[in-house]
């Protein structure tokens, strides 16, 4: 079975991709959701519809939790957790940091998880107690021991009021430490390059379960640490992500709750 569910998602992430790669630079449209610059356009609708036909031809009785349409409900144990285009404010202004991210739960907890940047050709996969791999190549986070030689990546919510704290003020300590923080507008992204090690990092406020939940498999199955702001057991449902090579975690936790 896992196999064939593995199969089904490259399928479905590629399909997802074709899409990307179709449009990048191309004429789409493109609106605005609840907030300015909180922005879909058609190529994520196109993708998303394209994700969700490859699921539904082998698994029609499964659950899809996708960002365009939401849930598709059913009674199954299992569900997809489906972002078509993560980066799309830099998919919309034609910058190549962007992907495709699918996650699979099973009975609530993550199977698998697959992110793609066709623009860069990389394609991050991970499965529940066997690994995760860049291109088939395994993965492993970063060996560095302490925030004060850390890289970091951080990312800004568009709806700041519901986060109750200022965002702005955990991300000025860590740059009055003098520590390198980017900012590349893909959390799936942010989350498998701490996987790679290209960062030591990540935390961020409010994101959604399709922007994570693929990353955050990828981040634990390479031997990295997710929890929230509390440094809590993580779950894709929570507003708070903290994730890290796991040696600068608590360094990380207290810096963030000065």
């Amino acid at each position: 079975m896992n196999e064939e569910l593995k199969n089904t998602l490259l399928r479905a992430l590629h399909a997802g991709a074709d899409q990307l790669k179709k449009y990048f630079d191309g004429t789409f449209e493109i609106k605005s959701k609840e907030r300015l610059n909180d922005l879909v356009t058609e190529v994520d609708k196109k993708s998303e519809t394209a994700i969700i036909d490859v699921i539904q031809d082998e698994y029609p009785d499964h659950f899809i939790l996708s960002e365009e349409v939401g849930e598709i409900s059913t009674d199954s144990n299992y569900k997809w957790i489906i972002d078509p285009i993560d980066g799309t404010v830099n998919f919309a202004h034609g910058i190549p940091i962007c992907c495709v991210s699918i996650g699979v739960e099973l009975d609530g907890k993550l199977l698998m998880g697959a992110v793609f940047n066709p623009f860069m050709n990389e394609l991050f996969f991970a499965e529940k107690g066997k690994g995760a791999f860049l291109n088939n190549k395994p993965l492993k986070i970063s060996d560095n021991k302490s925030v004060k030689t850390a890289c970091l990546v951080t990312g800004f919510p568009y709806r700041w009021v519901e986060v109750g704290k200022d965002p702005i003020k955990v991300f000025e300590r860590f740059i009055r430490m003098g520590l390198p923080v980017r900012r590349l507008g893909s959390a799936a992204i942010d989350l498998c390059w701490v996987a790679a090690g290209r960062f030591d990092g990540f935390w961020e406020y409010n994101l959604n379960p399709w922007d994570i939940a693929a990353g955050y498999l990828i981040i634990e199955e390479a031997g990295g640490k997710v929890t929230n702001f509390n440094g809590d057991p993580y779950s894709v449902y929570d507003k708070q992500t903290l994730a890290t090579n796991g040696k600068i975690h608590e360094e990380m936790l207290k810096v963030i709750n000065e």
